[in-house]
């Protein structure tokens, strides 16, 4: 058995032990069902877990650990891209959002949010636009490596509307999970609607 292996058979019983004690704070949205989510419309194959947090979700299938699909609405301009802080004058290089970024711009800020995070190894591919619901953004992959040294990849969808930033991150180790479910989740992210806005 290689070293990953090991690595991700630990992992999901972590993340199993994580997932029944948030399962009770969640809630499910089963596979075929539309949900409404910060004025986005999100239909997926697949069953999720949603955990609810301060001006995000984080929806899982197996656990945190081993697949997260993390949604950041409304970011404000000057807040960091993950909702972490705000910035400050001490550091202007952090990963702040700023309204009307050029595509790449939002690209890097997100992988430098990523890196600040503790991974390492972070490198993005198959960047390209993307409408949402007509609303225009960019979609790449992501290569990443945990601090405990497992691999990730992730797939990333970002735009901007009303002002504000919207992310959706979803990453699972390169070994089984990110191939089981890449397709299913690249769907969900690529088909993005929008609750109609009160007359």
């Amino acid at each position: 058995m290689s070293v990953n292996c090991v690595r991700l058979f630990f992992l999901a019983i972590a993340a199993a032990l994580l997932s029944a004690c948030a399962s009770s704070g969640g809630s499910l949205q089963k596979a075929g069902s539309t949900a409404e989510v910060y004025g986005m419309v999100i239909t997926s194959d697949l069953n999720w877990s949603r955990i609810k947090m301060p001006r995000q979700e984080l929806w899982t299938i197996d656990g945190p650990g081993l697949n997260s699909l993390i949604l950041l609405p409304d970011t404000k301009p000057g807040e960091h891209v993950f909702h972490l802080a705000k910035e400050r004058k001490s550091r202007p290089d952090g990963p702040w959002y700023r309204s009307g970024m050029r595509p790449d711009e939002l690209r890097d800020v997100i992988l430098d949010a990523i890196r600040e995070q503790g991974w390492a190894d972070v490198e993005s591919s198959n960047f390209r636009p993307h409408g949402f619901s007509g609303t225009p953004g960019v979609r790449f992959d992501v290569q990443q490596t945990s601090p405990e040294g497992l691999r990730y990849k992730a797939s990333v969808g970002a735009f901007e509307r009303n002002g504000r930033l919207t992310v959706l991150y979803w990453k699972a180790p390169e070994e089984y999970y990110y191939g089981r479910d890449m397709q299913a989740v690249n769907r969900l992210i690529d088909s993005i609607g929008f609750i109609p806005a009160n007359p």
